[in-house]
């Protein structure tokens, strides 16, 4: 699973959040040991770390991880999550860490970072206006329409994240996604999960877990 192991540049909606997260006074720069970082990130494969039994805070699960689904979990970038357990990883450009269905393409999960002054994602603003700036002009290409379906607010161990479900409508085609973003270790970050819009009934009460369970790992 080399594709997680390779340094990879902000994209140009990653370019877009610096903006967003005013305070940030450089670019995400990858560890001064690159060498140990890659032989420390390679256990987390597969599986997750939960599977290899590392010993990690009891924040990053509260619970059991569900029947078909894995864990990812990165002591190192200081974030979890599961994930359907029949996706496999592959290199989103920009991204930290990616999963997508073997047969869907644009069924997949994604998560990236930012560097932050700002120490909660409450700080951004109300969640009423930045969500929906956020889809405008972040996860949104110009030919898109967006539409915010749902906004939610949670505080879990005192770590406080969004979830907001949303549609890109565009000429050809559509696309619905949830995102979690949350602010912590000197970072933004946006955890994103979608599909195509003709499948989202069929797998939205899946792809909902998914963003649900990111969590903060204390870095």
């Amino acid at each position: 699973m080399a594709s997680l192991f390779q340094l990879r540049s902000i994209p140009r909606s990653s370019a877009a959040l610096v903006a967003v997260v005013k305070g940030s006074s450089r670019e995400a720069a990858p560890s001064a040991n690159t060498a140990e970082s890659i032989k420390r990130r390679s256990i987390l494969l597969g599986a997750g770390a939960l599977a290899h039994g590392l010993v990690l805070p009891s924040i990053v699960f509260a619970e059991e991880v569900p029947d078909r689904y894995k864990a990812f979990v990165d002591p190192i970038d200081g974030y979890s999550y599961i994930y359907p357990s029949d996706w496999r990883d592959f290199e989103f450009t920009g991204c930290d860490s990616a999963f997508k269905d073997r047969n869907v393409a644009l069924q997949h999960v994604r998560v990236s970072f930012v560097p932050t002054e700002k120490k909660d994602v409450n700080d951004l603003g109300q969640i009423e206006e930045v969500v929906p700036s956020l889809v405008k002009t972040v996860y949104a290409a110009p030919t898109q329409t967006p539409t915010i379906l749902d906004m939610q607010e949670r505080n879990i161990d005192g770590k406080n994240y969004w979830t907001f479900e949303y549609v890109l409508q565009s000429p050809t085609f559509g696309r619905t996604a949830f995102a979690t973003i949350a602010i912590g270790n000197g970072r933004y970050y946006t955890l994103v999960v979608g599909a195509n819009e003709r499948r989202w009934t069929r797998v939205r009460n899946q792809l909902r877990a998914v963003a649900d369970s990111f969590r903060l790992v204390d870095i």
